[in-house]
């Protein structure tokens, strides 16, 4: 099993403004411009939250956004409004941990099913695009525990205005990875 992030941030880390809205995603280019069609071939699942689903509830043909994939929404409702999304209650690292081994999982969206994730160690590979736009204040992708997680940047693209960086998860050995400094004295 192999655990992804893919999403899209401001340039200072924001996925979202402080009203939760996605203007300036929209404002900023779009899926087209980026390497999305052949990321989501290799998926087999998507989990998201309430938050992200809500967004997808506003599109048109919401249901056809996910058509290869299962489709779960970390939810207290018992249903959903589209078909093809299952929601589902309780905590997304013990979920994730229940998953046969030979499926790729998306995480798509917000810090609070990122979180626990990163928490536990069950993410291997971060995808962020980042937006040339600053926001200022808003909804950060990043709010997991106090504690070093190490990624090894593997990649790095340009689709368009977007900045894409590729990373995926080293198990921490306590080396500095940055080269040493000298002061020459």
């Amino acid at each position: 099993m192999s655990v992804y992030f893919y999403g899209c941030v401001t340039m200072d880390g924001y996925l979202a403004d402080k009203e939760h809205n996605l203007d300036w995603l929209y404002q900023s280019g779009s899926v087209g411009e980026t390497d999305y069609e052949s990321f989501y071939k290799n998926m087999d699942i998507t989990i998201m939250g309430k938050r992200t689903f809500a967004e997808i509830e506003k599109s048109e043909g919401a249901e056809s956004f996910y058509p290869t994939t299962q489709n779960y929404v970390f939810t207290h409702s018992e249903q959903l409004s589209r078909k093809g999304f299952i929601p589902i209650k309780g905590d997304v690292a013990e979920f994730v941990k229940q998953i046969n081994k030979n499926k790729n999982i998306w995480i798509i969206g917000g810090t609070t099913i990122l979180s626990p994730l990163l928490d536990n160690n069950l993410v291997d590979t971060i995808i962020m695009q980042i937006a040339p736009v600053l926001l200022g204040k808003g909804i950060p992708l990043f709010s997991q525990k106090e504690a070093r997680k190490r990624f090894r940047l593997r990649e790095v693209k340009q689709y368009g205005q977007f900045a894409e960086l590729v990373y995926t998860r080293i198990e921490d050995s306590g080396e500095s990875h940055c080269g040493s400094l000298s002061t020459g004295s």
